[in-house]
């Protein structure tokens, strides 16, 4: 009996989740709601980081108008 010589099997890493949505995204949308997609969810960070810095700013005025009266 002849011995099987051994074989090198190479795995390809598992596409992240991210990775397999956008590869999704570029098969359903054009490039166009693809680009129009992402600015919108930029636009949703953004107002978030605002609504979170007028937050802020509101508590230090009210910590301020507390300690002066």
């Amino acid at each position: 009996m002849q011995a099987v010589p051994a074989r090198h099997v190479s795995a390809n890493p598992i596409p992240s989740v991210t990775g397999a949505l956008r590869a999704m995204e570029s098969l359903i949308l054009g490039a166009g709601q693809r680009t129009a997609r992402r600015n919108a969810w930029t636009a949703v960070l953004e107002d978030r980081r605002r609504a979170k810095d007028r937050v802020e700013a509101q508590h230090v005025l009210e910590a301020v108008a507390t300690r002066t009266s």
